[in-house]
């Protein structure tokens, strides 16, 4: 709900979840402690910022509501001295249940007054209160509470899942946290024999050091243990493509004869299988959870790459734990997030970006607004999937996006960008230090202004001139020598007036990767997990630069989720919002766009159909030629008053209807009729939910009509009903893959 700050809260029969976590402890506040770490959202534990601020009654009022907060809101219900009987009446939650969170809220009581004995915090600790929580309670660093819990002897110890039901000793190399003594994960385990080096394969310095004399390629080696970091829960954002890229590297580790540890948390994915890597530790993925399992395991060497923001957020604790980072360092990370050390990269480097400004407060984000000239991009930094992410167009837009922006406390500066409207294309690439390989450029068909997640993308790109291509192939290689990375790059460009510009490096895998790996051939993570162990890409066997095109079309389409969210907005922004993506692949452009909206579930309208357009001032020139191309497909349009003047104007026959304010049948009577086959509406600006747009949008929603809110997408549908027919889709040749 982070994501959608408008929408209804409220849990009922219809899902709402993205994702999931799972936690395992020996004591159910244990695992319920580190399941709330887990979450990833701004709380340490059953105390949520801004409840403590209420009245009483007010936390009682709250207590008859079912959404996802309810859970703080009953444990602050039993800090201001509900009975757990008394909760019970009104929420029906199980006295079992109620007695565990009165156990942890008394020992947030015990903590808040300084009791720092070895009994207390030995139970603290059991019960999965953290470090930095603990610190926060009694006045403390976290530094101290670890040294002091150290010199009691408090010390986690591991646990192996017992996969056996008891019934002879488990030898699952699957294990949990616990604080009882016995440590399992010392226990030897039957792992596979160790393999060769693959030949032709440099081995890192770090890999080929040991005791023994060092091993040339292709012997067997000594397994030296690599930790990957997984992805954690799936939310919008940080979905499947993570976690299909850790398993990736995972199977690449060992094959290249590594031991392999995956730290995650998500009971939902591949990499939490028992049987994917040598070790699973089935733990939160924050940096003193993080840390119990490198004090355990002694790692070699840490992957962070590939488990999106979540595990690249810890590169730079992994590095003061004195763990290396295989791949891009973290002062790498650090250099593309920090806009001042990347604004002087991009100027070493003779790269254009948008002009912009760092900011930290209101005041200051309307100065940078002022200073670059409107409309300008306003986004914290350090986020995944464009949270909090908006374009502003007034003082008020930046006033408004500024307080749900730090609605979360802000670690990092704010970013105020000069907003370019261009064609968007992006790139992964992987860099060895010397040479760059770029599997193949993606086109995206809203053009800037739209999130990278919610665009349609096309490969091969089908308006990118060469000389763009290697202007792009020259800025990923500068960008990627510069930051210093060893590995995978994501990079998105703006094309603007014949200029290219950089909107912004992520030195990590991307949510593309699955995408471009799988409709080029190239095996991305495979390749980049081998030149983070010395590798050099001209010896891997799929050349350097950019590879070879294919001879046919891939469309990437998002799928959302707005039938189940009410009160989001359904207009496409900077933020993203979509909860997944199908592909169409066919020989031609059209065809493959048609297999993608098919795949969406989005309906293009046939002959004799009906439509309903309604845009902003800015969009009506641009308008005309769209309505005109589905008119003349014997499709009738309908438009609001001042859509239906300027399409009349231009010659495009359209029947005016009413506006929602207007009498009855209107606008919003005939999208509930069932008679409209597709609504384009392009959304004012601002996030107010008292606009004639919002309230068209969402009841396209709820009468399941496709709409469209960008002219792009709008565009790309007429191409399909004009050239993309059902009767000329062939199945496409998959060995041409």
């Amino acid at each position: 709900f982070d994501k959608f700050t408008t929408a209804s809260r409220t849990l009922g029969t219809q899902m709402k979840a993205t994702g999931e976590v799972m936690a395992i402890g020996n004591s159910f506040e244990g695992a319920l402690m580190k399941a709330i770490r887990s979450l990833e959202l701004p709380v340490k534990s059953l105390r949520m910022s801004g409840l403590g601020d209420l009245y009483t009654e007010d936390i009682e009022d709250r207590l008859v509501n079912i959404d996802d907060q309810r859970l703080f809101v009953v444990a602050e219900a039993l800090r201001r001295g509900f009975s757990p009987e008394r909760i019970n009446q009104i929420t029906k939650y199980d006295l079992w249940f109620l007695d565990r969170f009165k156990n942890i809220v008394d020992m947030e009581s015990r903590l808040d007054h300084g009791r720092l004995d070895e009994d207390t915090l030995r139970s603290a600790k059991e019960m999965g209160f953290s470090d930095a929580w603990i610190a926060a309670l009694a006045g403390k660093e976290r530094e101290e509470i670890k040294i002091l819990r150290e010199s009691y002897g408090i010390r986690p110890s591991f646990k192996m899942v017992d996969t056996c039901a008891a019934e002879f000793e488990a030898q699952t190399p699957y294990y949990y946290s616990t604080y009882d003594g016995e440590n399992e994960a010392d226990q030897p385990l039957c792992l596979p024999e160790v393999g060769r080096v693959a030949p032709g394969i440099p081995v890192a310095p770090w890999l080929a050091a040991s005791t023994q004399a060092p091993h040339r390629t292709g012997e067997v080696q000594q397994r030296r243990k690599v930790l990957v970091l997984g992805s954690g829960p799936i939310r919008i954002g940080q979905g499947i493509e993570f976690d299909y890229c850790s398993v990736h590297s995972v199977w690449a580790l060992k094959r290249l004869g590594c031991e392999t540890i995956i730290i995650n948390n998500n009971p939902e994915t591949v990499s939490t299988d028992f049987d994917v890597a040598d070790k699973l530790y089935f733990e939160p993925l924050t940096a003193e959870d993080v840390e119990a399992v490198v004090e355990q395991e002694r790692p070699w060497g840490a992957v962070v790459q590939f488990g999106g923001q979540t595990a690249i957020k810890l590169t730079q604790a992994l590095t003061n734990m004195g763990v290396p980072i295989l791949g891009t360092p973290a002062d790498g990370v650090d250099a593309a997030e920090d806009r001042e050390r990347f604004d002087e990269i991009l100027q070493q480097c003779g790269i254009p970006r948008a002009q912009g400004r760092t900011v930290y407060t209101t005041e200051e984000a309307l100065n940078a607004a002022h200073e670059v000239g409107y409309p300008v991009l306003v986004r914290p930094s350090y986020v995944l999937g464009g949270q909090g992410m908006e374009i502003a167009y007034n003082d008020r837009n930046i006033t408004e996006f500024m307080r749900i922006i730090n609605q979360v406390e802000q670690e990092h500066p704010i970013l105020v960008d000069k907003y370019l409207c261009g064609r968007e294309v992006e790139v992964d690439g992987v860099f060895d230090g010397e040479d760059l390989l770029i599997p193949g450029i993606m086109e995206h068909i809203e053009r800037a202004g739209v999130h990278s997640g919610d665009s349609i993308s096309v490969y091969p790109p089908m308006h990118i001139e060469d000389r763009h291509k290697q202007t792009i192939l020259r800025y990923t290689r500068d960008l990627s020598r510069a930051l210093g990375v060893i590995g995978l790059v994501n990079i998105q460009f703006i094309i603007y007036n014949d200029e290219i510009y950089v909107i912004e490096v992520n030195p990590r895998s991307s949510r593309t990767i699955p995408y471009i790996s799988k409709v080029t051939g190239v095996p991305i993570i495979d390749l980049a997990t081998r030149v983070m162990l010395g590798g050099k890409l001209r010896d891997l066997g799929c050349g350097t630069g950019i590879y070879r095109e294919a001879d046919y079309f891939a469309v990437k389409m998002p799928v959302f989720s707005f039938e189940k969210l009410t009160d989001v907005d359904t207009g496409l922004g900077p933020e993203m919002k979509s909860t997944g993506e199908c592909l169409g692949l066919a020989e031609s452009f059209p065809q493959a766009l048609l297999k993608a909206f098919k795949g969406a579930g989005m309906r293009a309208p046939k002959r004799g159909g009906r439509i309903i357009v309604t845009v902003r001032d800015e969009d009506k020139g641009e308008i005309v030629d769209i309505a005109r191309g589905f008119a003349n497909m014997d499709i009738e349009i309908l438009a609001t008053p001042g859509t239906c003047d300027a399409l009349r104007a231009a010659g495009v026959p359209a029947r005016k209807v009413a506006r929602v304010s207007e009498a009855h049948p209107n606008i919003l009577d005939m999208i509930s009729s069932g008679s409209v086959d597709l609504i384009i509406d392009t959304p004012t600006r601002g996030r107010r939910h008292d606009t004639d747009g919002f309230r068209i949008r969402r009841s396209a929603v709820e009468h399941s009509v496709p709409c469209v809110t960008a002219l792009d997408t709008a565009r790309a549908m007429l191409t399909v009903r004009t050239q993309g027919r059902s009767a000329d889709l062939r199945p496409l040749d998959i060995t041409k893959i």
